[in-house]
């Protein structure tokens, strides 16, 4: 009964990171810039196209199709997806294994939006003390209504401009774009605006931290792929702690000298690591999942020793074999182990490969199938007749006509009605019914012939096919 009385879940306090400039700073605010014009942007580019909007990406799901600059993907090429997938995963596996969690740190989502929130939030209520007074004032103060007000709707409307370019990726940004105001655009178009607004509010607004720390799983597992070498953020226990523990910047401890002295480590305890911090944690404490790697603390631990004349470096990004060391070496990437290794060869290959498929794809795909009900027929003449289904995809990117014959057949023993050229819209399936008769005589002569099929463009496919007879 020890617990009894004891709260199972902690309040959470909310965290008001201070705004800090250095190196890693600015790295994750260019990260952020390019990030949202690539997001924002990409649905207004235009881009020619022969049979589809000029928008440079769209996703058109009536038409079965994405289109992505010059290429065009369809239903057919979830192969293509596949192995995107399984590169992004290895990508991630190979990033964390040399430099931790730098992905969360800089280029995730959920980091993007969160820094986009909080830049809001600081400009419109000010820098972290001012935000911490204004937190401690009562909600009938007109000062705390309009600043947190005026932060909240610039939420909501980063947020709902966010759900909507979403949804313009989807047809012609333009034309849904006005549709979506007047009210004609389809439900789903405001069903998923709702949807995606309140789900980007909540991540970046209200949840932040908790959506990396008890929501996201690669928080959870990346503990699996750290080694000894992998570079992220650590503080430098044995120089910033000394013998005696670290200790503020006081009369008598100013000085380097002094502090050495008296067995006093270089950390003067200011704490500016911890405001920093977008998760809230103290590096000081050691490596600790919640850690994003974002680079925020050695920026703020560098803004103070070189404000006191003192190394860099107290806080930085290092491996834990060489913090153990007696006197650290240079930091370095550790590459030479065969986790890492295996990741990269994993990596080159199969992007080698996509790469390789995606240049590589025909024009147009096909499918001979042999109609097996009946196998064969015979006519009032005696003479044998085999039928065949062919199916046609034009992934030309434009309109394109087919030609299709026989080769190992006598003249006009292929019947394929009006569809010896057949005319195929880009997308678009066509299934063409042909039939091959032989009188007797010839029919015991052939049991194998070819299909060939020529496109515009010049590219031609050859497919055997079998002709079935009474013996």
């Amino acid at each position: 009964m020890e617990n009894a009385g004891k709260e199972l879940y902690f309040k959470r306090v909310p965290i008001v990171p201070r705004s800090i400039r250095g190196p890693f700073r600015r790295f994750k605010t260019g990260v952020l810039w390019l990030g949202f014009a690539v997001y924002f942007l990409l649905p207004w580019l235009p881009w020619s196209r022969g049979d589809a909007p000029s928008q440079a990406v769209m996703f058109d799901i009536p038409g079965r199709r994405y289109l992505i600059f010059d290429l065009t993907v369809y239903p057919q090429d979830v192969f293509w997806l596949a192995m995107l997938l399984f590169i992004a995963a290895v990508l991630l596996f190979f990033a964390t294994a040399l430099v931790g969690r730098a992905f969360c740190g800089y280029f995730c989502f959920q980091t993007l939006w969160t820094d986009a929130f909080i830049w809001l939030e600081h400009v419109l209520q000010g820098e972290r003390p001012a935000r911490l007074r204004l937190a401690r004032e009562s909600w009938r103060s007109r000062d705390k209504l309009l600043k947190v007000g005026a932060t909240r709707l610039a939420w909501v409307l980063l947020s709902f401009w966010t759900a909507l370019t979403f949804v313009l990726y989807f047809g012609h940004a333009p034309s849904l774009l006005h549709d979506f105001f007047l009210g004609h655009a389809p439900a789903a178009a405001y069903i998923t605006t709702l949807a995606l607004t309140l789900s980007t509010y909540l991540s970046a607004g209200v949840l932040r931290e908790h959506v990396c720390t008890f929501i996201c799983p690669y928080g959870r597992f990346q503990g699996a792929m750290y080694e000894p070498e992998t570079l992220t953020v650590h503080y430098d226990r044995v120089r910033g702690e000394g013998a005696a523990g670290r200790v503020a910047a006081r009369s008598g401890l100013r000085e380097r000298a002094e502090r050495g002295a008296r067995g006093h480590g270089d950390c003067v305890d200011c704490g500016l690591c911890v405001q920093v911090c977008p998760v809230g944690i103290d590096i000081r404490d050691g490596l600790q999942y919640t850690c994003i790697s974002c680079g925020l603390c050695v920026d703020a631990c560098n803004s103070i020793m070189d404000r006191i004349g003192w190394p860099r470096g107290l806080v930085r990004y290092d491996s834990e074999t060489n913090l153990a060391r007696a006197e650290p070496g240079p930091v370095r990437l550790h590459w030479k182990n065969l986790k890492v290794l295996g990741y990269g060869v994993a990596l080159v290959l199969m992007t080698a490969y996509l790469v390789y498929d995606m240049s590589h794809r025909d024009s147009f795909e096909h499918s001979i199938q042999q109609i097996r009900q009946p196998l064969y027929v015979v006519l009032s003449d005696g003479s044998i007749r085999n039928r065949y289904q062919i199916r046609l995809t034009n992934l030309s990117g434009a309109e394109e006509t087919y030609h299709i014959e026989a080769r190992g057949l006598p003249p006009d023993a292929l019947d394929l009605g009006s569809f010896r050229d057949v005319r195929i819209r880009n997308g678009k399936s066509v299934i063409v019914q042909a039939s091959v008769k032989l009188d007797p005589e010839k029919a015991g002569q052939v049991s194998e012939f070819e299909f060939v099929i020529r496109s515009g463009k010049g590219d031609v496919v050859v497919d055997p096919a079998r002709f079935f007879t009474r013996h």
